[in-house]
């Protein structure tokens, strides 16, 4: 399968309403490689001034997808995700890098990190399937 171009990497994230919500970036779409920027804003913080943990399990959870998609194709769903929080993330700004481990032909596996600066914040791993 031919890798999908950045530029169609980039109109399926704009694709999706809750991304643009959020601000998500595409930095980087390579074959099994991808990442995410997003600039914090006060509506990602949760009570204490941190940045809110479904905010960090959304990032790995798109960075194991694009990832996955990369090398599967454009119609993939996540099956399952595991994500640790490391330590927590203020901002100004994160950036989720997505990998993929293993792929076969409907499925791969795929880890991300969740990066804050020099920071790891989180540690993810999901797995992702082919649609139909």
């Amino acid at each position: 399968m031919d890798p999908l171009p950045f530029s169609e990497a980039e109109k399926a994230l704009k694709a999706q309403a809750f991304s643009r919500l959020l601000g998500t970036e595409l930095r980087r779409f390579e074959a099994g490689q991808v990442e995410l920027g997003l600039t914090i804003r006060a509506e990602h913080l949760q009570q204490h001034g941190l940045v809110h943990g479904g905010v960090l399990a959304y990032l790995a959870d798109n960075a194991i997808t694009f990832a996955a998609g990369s090398v599967l194709g454009p119609e993939v769903l996540t099956v399952e995700i595991k994500v640790n929080y490391l330590r927590p993330a203020r901002g100004p700004e994160l950036l989720a890098r997505g990998e993929v481990v293993h792929a076969g032909r409907r499925l791969a596996v795929c880890r991300a990190e969740m990066w804050e600066g020099d920071h790891r914040v989180a540690l993810a791993q999901g797995t992702v399937a082919r649609k139909g």
